[in-house]
This record gives structure tokens, C-alpha cells and sequence, in this order.
């Protein structure tokens, strides 16, 4: 049976539920029943000190008393401050580890039961307590108090917060904690007027300010470990850089520009709205269309500037030249756009030439917004033609773009929104066409600063994306990826234009030789590229070398893309990937389910530019270039297929793994490399763990697993060397590390 890999991965992350803290049961109990039912999360930010208070409630679900040891691990930065454990009015006192006390009760835990889930909290505190025996049915709770101090990154406070995972079954056949569909509830308070709007970059979140207090909350049940940046309440451009950098190679960078509040003193705007009234967006169309313009007008500000396009057949507008904002000029145009009926051809060419005739001056920003839902069927019809046309006539507008439905050419409308340095958007059948061109619309209302760029770094900064850097909006974060090299400290210094003059803002700033920290930067990184690549791939389908390198990037972070075909077969098949070929013959044996579905809607490869594929493939390539968190990612990926079950494909921290009988097999290990064995849990095993902790993370996924290196690969399975010296293990992380 054939699978959606994505959907699966998604499953087996989820049946390794989330815990908090966990209550570990005494050697050789069987049947331990005592599950977790609640937790909550609450964190009080106080100038650098984040005071955390955890709630949590256990349950003996058993036919016997229980009875065992309270775990809670705390993260590096944490400073113990109480511990309280409740049986009624009782209250317990717990004792607290550090790293180094903690290391051996982590290995004992993870050696008796057989199963690794807990080696990856290896160099983390701990916080023990005996729990009282709790009788069958019983319900417990247990409040823990701790407080730990804010991380200061540039023009930001970042707050970690870390979740450990619950194991299924022990040795023996006994049970751990399990969350079964137990919430994990977070909320965070901090002082509204120190900081602007919170962001994360692994988690959705929601941000109140109601009187004097910021509050945050996760969207969703808290799954995972959690970053959560508090940019500083500033009068000019926050800037915060994070890294992360494996042992060995290139670094990582997210950095985040955070408009303060004198920098969001808007730029005049010139806006243009250009709007498709050709035959096919008769009905519910155009009512949303015009709908969709009056919500513009809404958002335009006294300072700036409208025109007014539609077009079919042939152009007209509302006005020859940019109206000020007042309100006989906003009324007329509102009378304006409640005439238009739609009728005729689709004569795009003519209506871009239109939007970009009239020249703004450098004190103002001209925006283009472009809505269509169709083919260019009069005038220019040429793709090539026209895309060259918004090259040599844009001059300094940015685009917009919007298709809607599936009959428009996506190419094209890529193209706009990349050359035009805005974004393009595809409102699908079914989805309103108000809702969407009006969200972007309040998020560009009041642009701050143009024509970014990173002008000095202590290091070489490259592989930036996006690109071209876009303009920076008030109340909205710019959030930046890319790769570094050299290390060292020193200023990051980011230009930018308003109102025809040039502005400076700088932060200090630290590239690390080495760090395991940030791990979620390699995955959104990657997925910007990935997305910035396919959209170069569309314009040549033929580029080989693109093609691999899409298929390389994909495979080594564990990412999906429109280029690249994972193939999961019958069991004794081998996990392949192929390209999608619009020259190829079908092929012989079953296509994935992603290239089954695309076949079904009309996609005929890479030359493809309209149908329904074609706009889902240039939406999600789309939803990656601009993947702010873990969680954009998350739902980009989740529209490529369909969801199936199995459990022979997991994706783990940028590598995809597949199951071959007892082993899971790292797909893009180097099969020529040797290969060097040692026992689970043994010595060896945690010598090389602290050796090398960048291999916990992974490692503590599997029981028994092959792992690609640079220079050698790692099996971890029964029968494998158990002792090994340190200068061994040194030379063996060396060579996995490719040094």
C-alpha cells in the first residue's frame, strides 16, 4: 500500500505526545496506569526574569495504588526559585540538578526502559520529587515554580520553553506517562509598554494588550519545545539575529526587523487597483471583486494617493491621474466601482501598461494591486511578452497580484509578484475574494521603509532569502533567512529609504564558531530556497543541475516540493525520488499520490502555468518562500496530498528516514561510506551522545537507526560495539562531521 508521506510523519509525531513533566514508576511495576489529564503553562515576564508557573494533573487510571518519581526537566537558562507538590493540603519539597547531576539519572532512565526518547534532555537540569501513592481513580496535582532569566537577542527578548517527549511502553511491558488528549495550555504576560508584537517562530500564537498587560497565548494545544520573541518597545527599527550552527559547517541566521514606533510613520502612497471585468467574473465574482475594492479604499490613509482600472476587452479607468483621499473623490469612486459589470475578453497587457504609466515621485510609494481570473485572450498574449513589458515599465511600483479560480496563468502572476517585489495570492474556488485581497491590503496600509538591504555584518551573509529584500510594514515583523560564515561579534547594519531620504539602523551582534540552539532555522531556511527555486524552475523547466539541486535541498531537510516526487512503495520496494518530467512517458510503475492527483486536475509538469495543480503548485511554492514559522510550514505542506495510512516514513529534524524491517534507514546516507556499529544504550552510545549532542535530537527518535555522516555512517542497533574510549568516539564524530 502506497502512502502520503507527509500525513504519515504527521501521525507518528503526533502518537509521540507531548509531556511536561512526567511521573516515572519504579523499576519492574507492570501495568503503570497513571496518565497526565492537564497541564498549564502560565509565565510572568518581570524586566530579564521570566517567573513560570506549571500546573498539572495526574490520574490513576489502574485497579491498584500507584506510586513514583516526578520528573521535570529545566532548560539551561532556568534558576530554580520553588517546587510545590500537592496531596490535598500537603505540600512536598522536591530537589533540583543541575546538567552534570542530571546527565545520569536522564542515561539510567533512557537504559532501563530501552528506549531513547529522553537522551535528547541530556545537559539539562532537573527538578525530582517522590509522589505519594495515589489510589485507584485518584486525581493529583502538581504545581511546580521555577523562574529563569530572558535571553537578549539585539532588539529582543527571546523566552524558550522545553517540552520533553512521553515514551509508550517500558521494558517489562509497563507504561510512562501518556498524554492521550490531554491540553497543554500556555499563556504568557509581560508589561505592554516595553515590548512590540510578540512573534514565534515554532509556533502559532495569538498577542492581546488589554490596559497594561501583553498577553500571549499558543493557538493550539503547546506541541513541542517553544521560542518566543519579545521585540523591544522602540522610536526606530528593532533588529534581533538568532543562529544556529552545526559542528563543522556553514551557520544558520533568522534575523527579525521589528518596526518601532517612530519608524512607523507611514510612507505616502500612490495605490493603483486594477481589476479583470472581463466575461468570466460575472456573479458572485465581481460582487466579491468590487466588494474586495471598496475594503481598499478603507484602508487608504489622507496622506496617499488611489487610481481606479478595469479592464476586458479594452482599459478604462475612473480617473486620468492619482486622486487625494477626500471624501467627494472617495464617494465618486465608490459609485465607480459599484458600475462595473463584467462582460468582454481579458486584455492584460494593456491594463499593466496602464497601471504603470503615470511615474511617482521618490517620496512616495506606488502599489499595484492586480486582480484577474483569467488567460490573456486580447492584445498581448505572449507570457514572455508581457512579463518583459512589466520589467521595462514597473519602474519603482510594487505588485500585487491575485488570481482567482483556476483559469489564470500562474507564470505569469509569479512573475509580477516577484519582479514587482510584492507577493502574489491565488483565491481558489470557493474562497472570497474579499477576505483575501483585503487582508493584504490592512497589511500594507502603512509601509515604514523601502529598498532594504544588510549593508555591514561581522561575517559574509549569503543565501538570503528572500532575495530581494521586500519593504518593512508597521506592525508587522520582517523576518529574514539565510547562511553565514567566519565568526565573531559585531555590528548588523540594515539600510533603508523614507520619503526620499536614506536611514540607518544597526545592532550588535554574535556569529558562533558552534551552536545547537535554533534548530528550527535549517528547515525555514531551506524551505524559502526551496520555494525561491521552484519558481526559477518554472521559468526553466529544462535547468538539470536546478532540478537536482531542488531534489538535494528537499531530501535533506525533509521538505516536500512540486519537482520532486517522493515515492513510497510496497514494503520490499526501495524508497526512491523522482523527478516530474512533462516530456517523460508515464511511467510503468504507480506515480506518488501527489503526481496522481496533479495528473487528475490537468497538470502536465513543469511547462504547465494554468489549471488547478498549477495554481496549488505555485500557491504552496509561494506559502514557502514566505514561511515566517514552523507552523506556516506545517499548513504549506499539508495541501500537497491526501491523506493515507502507514508508518514506514518519518521526517526527523531535516532528515527523512525510511523503515527497512527493524531499521530506520537515513534515504540520503552516502551508501559508499563505511559503516561502524555500536549497541543501543550501551557506554558507547552515551559517550557519543555527549561527544556529539547534535546526534541526540535524532537519535532519540529511533531504537535502532542508520544515520548518514560526511565520512562514515552510524548504525545504532543489537550487537554493536559497547565500549569504546574517548579518543575513538572523537575520531568517530570527527568523520561523521566530515572534518
Amino acid at each position: 500500500m502506497r502512502i502520503s508521506w507527509i500525513h504519515l510523519i504527521a501521525m507518528l509525531a503526533a502518537s509521540q505526545l507531548q509531556a511536561q513533566g512526567w511521573i516515572e514508576p519504579p523499576q519492574n511495576v507492570m501495568n503503570f496506569a497513571v496518565h497526565r489529564e492537564q497541564s498549564v503553562i502560565s509565565v510572568t515576564v518581570e524586566g530579564r526574569l521570566a517567573r513560570i508557573e506549571v500546573e498539572e494533573w495526574f490520574r490513576n487510571d489502574g485497579p491498584r495504588m500507584a506510586e513514583g518519581t516526578y520528573f521535570y526537566p529545566l532548560s539551561g537558562e532556568a534558576s530554580f526559585q520553588s517546587f510545590s507538590l500537592f496531596q490535598g493540603d500537603q505540600e512536598l519539597r522536591g530537589e533540583t540538578m543541575d546538567a552534570n547531576q542530571a546527565r545520569a539519572i536522564y542515561e539510567e532512565i533512557v537504559r532501563t526502559r530501552r528506549d531513547p526518547a529522553l537522551i535528547e534532555l541530556a545537559g539539562n537540569g532537573l527538578i525530582r520529587a517522590r509522589v505519594f501513592p495515589i489510589n485507584p481513580g485518584e486525581r493529583r496535582k502538581i504545581t511546580l515554580r521555577y523562574s529563569q532569566l530572558l535571553t537578549r537577542e539585539g532588539d529582543a527578548m527571546l523566552f524558550r520553553y522545553l517540552a520533553t517527549r512521553a515514551s509508550g511502553p517500558l521494558a517489562g511491558g509497563s507504561q510512562s506517562v501518556i498524554d492521550r488528549d490531554s491540553r497543554v495550555s500556555f499563556t504568557l504576560r509581560a508589561p505592554a509598554e516595553l515590548y512590540s508584537n510578540p512573534f514565534s517562530p515554532t509556533h502559532g500564537i495569538t498577542t492581546d494588550r488589554s490596559g497594561d498587560q501583553l498577553v500571549v497565548r499558543t493557538d493550539r494545544s503547546l506541541d513541542g519545545n517553544m521560542s518566543l520573541f519579545l521585540p523591544l518597545a522602540s522610536e526606530t527599527v528593532g533588529i534581533s539575529m538568532v543562529t544556529h550552527r552545526p559542528a563543522g559547517e556553514d551557520g544558520y541566521f533568522m534575523l527579525t526587523l521589528s518596526p518601532g514606533e517612530r519608524s512607523g510613520e507611514s510612507v505616502p502612497r500612490d495605490v493603483t487597483v486594477v481589476l479583470d471585468v472581463s466575461g468570466s467574473m460575472s456573479g458572485a465574482k465581481i460582487s466579491q471583486a468590487r466588494a474586495a475594492i471598496h475594503q481598499v479604499l478603507g484602508t487608504l490613509s489622507t496622506q496617499d494617493r488611489f487610481r481606479l482600472i478595469a479592464f476586458s476587452n479594452s482599459v478604462r479607468q475612473q480617473s486620468g491621474q492619482y486622486l487625494n483621499v477626500a471624501p467627494r473623490n472617495l464617494r465618486r469612486a465608490a459609485d465607480w466601482i459599484d458600475g462595473l459589470t463584467a462582460d468582454g475578453g481579458t486584455n492584460i497587457n494593456d491594463a499593466l501598461i496602464e497601471a504603470f504609466r503615470i511615474d511617482s515621485p521618490d517620496s512616495r510609494l506606488p502599489i499595484v494591486l492586480f486582480l484577474t481570473d483569467g488567460l490573456p485572450t486580447v492584445g498581448v498574449q505572449n507570457v514572455a511578452d508581457i512579463s518583459r513589458n512589466i520589467a521595462d515599465e514597473r519602474g519603482a511600483a510594487r505588485v500585487f497580484s491575485f488570481g482567482v479560480g483556476y483559469d489564470v496563468n500562474t507564470d505569469l502572476l509569479d512573475e509580477m509578484g516577484t519582479t514587482g517585489r510584492g507577493s502574489t495570492h491565488y483565491v481558489e474556488p470557493g474562497e472570497d475574494i474579499e477576505m483575501v485581497v483585503g487582508a493584504i491590503a490592512r497589511k500594507i496600509s502603512h509601509p515604514v521603509l523601502g529598498d532594504l538591504a544588510i549593508t555591514a555584518a561581522p561575517g559574509e551573509l549569503f543565501e538570503i532569502y528572500p532575495a530581494t529584500l521586500p519593504d518593512l510594514f508597521s506592525g508587522e515583523e520582517l523576518i529574514v533567512f539565510g547562511r553565514f560564515r567566519g565568526t565573531g561579534t559585531g555590528q548588523l547594519t540594515i539600510e533603508g529609504s523614507r520619503n526620499s531620504r536614506v536611514e540607518e539602523f544597526a545592532s550588535q551582534v554574535r556569529l558562533p564558531r558552534e551552536s545547537s540552539s535554533n534548530g528550527f532555522i535549517p528547515r525555514l531556511w531551506a524551505a524559502r530556497k526551496l520555494g525561491w527555486m521552484a519558481g526559477q524552475l518554472r521559468q526553466n523547466p529544462g535547468n538539470s543541475e536546478l532540478r537536482e539541486e531542488i531534489r538535494t535541498l528537499a531530501l535533506r531537510h525533509g521538505l516536500l516540493s512540486e519537482f520532486t516526487s517522493y515515492l513510497v512503495q510496497e514494503p520490499e520496494a526501495q524508497f526512491a525520488t523522482a523527478p516530474v518530467d512533462a516530456t517523460a512517458p508515464p511511467p510503468a510503475r504507480p506515480m506518488s499520490i501527489r503526481a496522481e492527483r496533479a495528473r487528475a486536475n490537468g497538470f502536465r509538469g513543469a511547462g504547465s502555468a494554468s489549471g488547478a495543480a498549477a495554481v496549488q503548485s505555485s500557491a504552496n511554492q509561494g506559502a514557502m518562500r514566505e514561511a515566517r514559522s514552523l507552523m506556516d510550514l506545517d499548513a504549506a505542506e499539508e495541501s500537497f496530498d491526501d491523506k493515507r495510512e502507514g508508518n514506514s516514513i518519518r521526517r526527523v529534524f531535516g532528515r527523512i528516514f525510511q523503515l527497512n524491517g527493524e531499521m530506520w534507514e537515513d534515504v540520503d546516507r552516502k551508501q559508499d561510506n563505511p559503516v561502524i556499529t555500536i549497541e543501543p544504550f550501551s557506554s558507547a552510545y552515551f559517550l557519543l551522545l555527549r561527544i556529539g549532542p547534535e546526534y541526540a535530537n535524532i537519535l532519540g527518535e529511533f531504537e535502532q537507526v542508520t544515520l548518514g555522516g560526511e565520512r562514515i555512517n552510524l548504525e545504532i542497533r543489537e550487537g554493536g560495539i559497547t565500549d569504546m574510549d574517548q579518543a575513538a568516539v572523537e575520531r568517530l564524530v570527527r568523520r561523521l562531521r566530515g572534518r
